[in-house]
C-alpha cells in the first residue's frame, strides 16, 4: 500500500512523533504487514510525505484486523489526521521486481494508462525492471498496479481527513537507491526508459524521497 500526502505547516512537527511513536508501530502489529516505511522530500510544495507498507499479501489491506484500527483511531489519530491534504492512497499487486533491501532514498513515479492497459504494463515491466535495476545507484526496481478496491472502504480515519483521492493512477514504479544524489542523476535515464516504451507521466508524478523511518515487526523473542 503507497501513501501520498502532505500536512498542514502547523502540524508537522506532531506528525513526525506521532507517525514515528504510535501510529507505525500500531499498523505493523496488524497481522500480515511486513515492513513500514516513510520518506520526506522538503523541496516539494504538494506530496512532500510518502508512506509504503508491505505485507504478506494484498488481502492484508482490507482485513478486518486492519478494518478494526481504521475504525477505532487513538486520540493521538484523532488529533493528527485532520492535518492530512492531498492525499492519494492505493493498495497495490507487485507485477514486476528485482533487487533486495532498503536503500536509503527512492523514486516514485505514478502512470496512467492513457490508452494502455494493465496487460501492457504486464508485457513491458519486467524488461523495463531489468533496463533500470543497471543504472548506478540503483539497489531495487518494484512496478505495483494499483488496487484502490482493496483500500477504498470508508472508515472512520477517512471521515477524518475528509477527501481521500483513491484510485487517480493506474500504477507506480518504485525505485531504492543508495541516496538522493544518485537517485536524482539516474531519475532523467528511468524517465526516458519509460516514455520509449510508451508510458507517460507528468512532472507532479514523479518524485524522489529520502527515508526517514522504517519499521518492521517485532520478532518472537522481542
Amino acid at each position: 500500500m503507497i501513501v501520498w500526502h502532505d500536512i498542514r505547516e502547523e502540524m508537522e512537527p506532531e506528525y513526525h512523533r506521532w507517525h514515528t511513536r504510535e501510529h507505525m508501530p500500531e499498523r505493523l502489529g496488524v497481522p500480515g504487514f511486513l515492513r513500514g516505511r516513510r520518506g520526506v522530500d522538503w523541496s516539494r510544495d504538494q506530496y512532500r510525505y510518502l508512506t509504503l507498507y508491505e505485507g504478506k499479501d494484498l488481502d492484508v489491506f482490507g482485513s478486518a484486523a486492519y478494518l478494526e484500527r481504521l475504525n477505532n483511531p487513538t486520540p493521538w489519530t484523532n488529533k493528527v489526521q485532520p492535518a492530512f491534504y492531498n492525499f492519494i492512497r492505493s493498495g497495490c499487486s507487485i507485477i514486476s521486481t528485482t533487487g533486495r533491501g532498503v536503500g536509503g532514498a527512492l523514486i516514485t513515479i505514478r502512470l496512467s494508462f492513457d490508452g494502455s492497459n494493465e496487460a501492457k504494463l504486464e508485457a513491458d515491466a519486467a524488461a523495463l525492471t531489468e533496463q533500470i535495476i543497471k543504472l548506478d545507484g540503483v539497489s531495487s526496481v518494484d512496478f505495483g498496479a494499483s488496487r484502490p478496491e482493496v483500500t477504498g472502504a470508508k472508515t472512520r480515519e477517512t471521515e477524518l481527513r475528509g477527501l481521500n483521492r483513491d484510485g487517480l493512477f493506474d500504477a507506480v514504479l518504485i525505485v531504492d537507491g543508495i541516496g538522493r544524489r544518485e537517485l536524482e542523476e539516474a531519475l532523467p535515464a528511468i524517465a526516458k526508459i519509460l516514455q520509449e516504451s510508451g508510458w507517460n507521466f507528468g512532472d507532479d508524478d514523479k518524485a524522489v524521497y529520502d527515508m526517514a523511518y522504517m519499521l518492521e515487526p517485532l520478532g518472537p523473542s522481542s
